[in-house]
């Protein structure tokens, strides 16, 4: 059966995965801005979870070339998502014209030592799927999460394809990005994949006006749904 990471940000998301079947969790903060470092406290909240948690390292919004106190930042996190007691951490770094910095990777994921390894979505910017897919498999990653190059996994199918074709079970290939209930079967139907990563997710109407008036709601925040996640997880059970 092909494994289920859900993506949350909340402690009520966290929550809701592991109420829906998560197989795995990616704990972030902000996720209307992709996802970035969870809060300590949600790291600690998310080490005593039933499930295998990896938490995302990234230290601001925006692209992935990061300077040398982005890495010092993210070293930092790093040792705060494992003295919390998480499986795992998603790492990405990207040099100017797109491709993995393998200089900041080797940084990370010499960091992460033990921990499991996700390469995140840095891997859609590259202009070479198959070299990045070798590059990660050199770096001891675990499992790469992306798109296919695409705004969703669904239009990114050839690259999924392809990447999946040249990890040769060396590594986890997980489509990430549009991943639901209707898009996952056609997904799975043309590449076998191991995992998939989606939000499950549904827009939540702003609880304070005041709140939304002064700037402090995004417009673009969303929550964790159990039910989403269950029906994904019910299309994955064939698969």
């Amino acid at each position: 059966m092909t494994l289920l990471e859900v993506c949350v940000d909340t402690a009520e998301g966290l929550a809701a995965a592991i109420v829906g079947g998560a197989d795995r969790v990616e704990l972030c903060s902000v996720l209307e801005l992709g996802g970035l470092t969870p809060y300590a406290g949600l790291m600690a909240l998310a080490g005593r979870a039933p499930v295998p948690v990896r938490a995302m390292i990234r230290p601001r919004a925006g692209d992935f070339v990061f300077t040398a106190g982005d890495l010092e930042a993210m070293l930092g996190d790093i040792e705060a998502a494992r003295q919390a007691g998480l499986s795992g951490v998603v790492l990405g770094a990207s040099l100017p014209n797109g491709r993995l910095d393998i200089e900041k990777l080797e940084r990370l994921v010499d960091e992460a030592g033990e921990m499991q390894k996700t390469l995140h979505r840095a891997i859609d910017l590259v202009p070479d799927i198959a070299e990045a897919v070798e590059q990660a498999i050199a770096l001891g990653f675990d499992t790469i999460l992306t798109s296919g190059r695409a705004p969703s996994a669904l239009e990114g199918i050839a690259d999924l394809e392809l990447a999946h074709n040249i990890a040769d079970g060396r590594i986890t290939i997980m489509a990430g990005a549009g991943v639901n209930a209707a898009t996952a079967p056609h997904i799975l139907g043309r590449v076998p994949l191991a995992a998939v990563h989606g939000s499950c997710s549904a827009t939540v109407p702003p609880d304070s006006d005041v709140a939304q008036r002064l700037g402090f709601v995004s417009p673009k925040r969303r929550a964790t749904s159990p039910d989403k996640v269950a029906a994904l997880k019910a299309t994955l059970v064939v698969h």
